[in-house]
């Protein structure tokens, strides 16, 4: 059953529900769970525990990280990365938003749904829709920014479209040691395959994970999977291992 908003936004709910109508608040937090669909709160809880809200993800993140942030389309993948970004930059860092999928009038339409006005912030959110993102082109835009700098990249397959960049094997390890290099956070917005059955298992992991081209995902030290209103983190303990960026002679990459 998919909750009507994430848990965190529901124990918000439930302490407003508390001070309106004067009740105590486990009394709020089963009302809001009947709501739901559950008998009481404890039951809602006990299946949703490992959910995150974007703020305890961004709070587990570290200077240095490669993640991924993966679902099946209309999961909410894309507007979690973006939360993670304007998090960002409400606790005093900066953040910049590469996308290949949207196009401008998207991008502040999806700042505009989850209430955040980059006008408020200048100079410390920034985003860009660009046909010539690749990994070489963000290195390019970020080579000033501060440590503790959150970059989203929308989304993982889409830079594995053209030819005339490098496989994207090495567009990620280009990524990942410009993160560690410069101390900053990349976020990798990241589709799920077809085949991905929840039936099976409540959220997906990365064997799930759509890749048209064999990538090392060990690159990667955390993934986050979005799923039917959950939102899980997966922390990756094989993960770090740069591959060899020298660019392998094929008709990927010619220049």
């Amino acid at each position: 059953m998919r909750l009507s908003a994430p848990i965190y936004r529901l124990k918000q709910n439930a302490k407003r529900l508390a001070r309106r109508d004067g009740i105590r608040l486990h009394e709020a937090l089963d009302s809001i769970a009947a709501a739901e669909g559950y008998a009481e709160w404890s039951l809602l809880a006990a299946r949703y525990s490992a959910a995150l809200s974007p703020a305890e993800l961004y709070g587990r993140l570290r200077s240095g990280d490669c993640v991924l942030v993966a679902a099946r389309p209309g999961q909410g993948k894309t507007l979690l990365a973006l939360s993670l970004a304007t998090h960002a930059v409400r606790v005093g860092r900066r953040s910049a938003f590469f996308t290949l999928e949207y196009t401008d009038s998207d991008v502040v339409a999806r700042l505009a749904s989850i209430g955040f006005d980059p006008a408020e912030y200048p100079g410390n959110f920034s985003f860009d829709c660009s046909d010539a993102i690749c990994a070489d082109y963000i290195i390019g835009k970020t080579r000033e920014v501060p440590s503790g700098t959150l970059i989203v990249i929308d989304y993982l397959q889409l830079l594995d479209q053209r030819r005339d960049t490098p496989p994207l094997s090495i567009q990620i390890n280009l990524l990942k040691s410009h993160a560690v290099e410069l101390g900053l956070v990349v976020v990798f917005v990241a589709q799920i395959a077809r085949a991905f059955d929840s039936s099976s298992k409540p959220v997906p992991d990365l064997t799930d994970i759509r890749m048209p081209n064999p990538v090392d995902l060990t690159v990667f030290n955390k993934a986050v999977f979005v799923h039917d209103g959950k939102i899980m983190l997966q922390e990756c303990p094989t993960a770090g291992r740069l591959l060899p960026t020298e660019f392998p002679r094929n008709d990927r990459f010619t220049g």
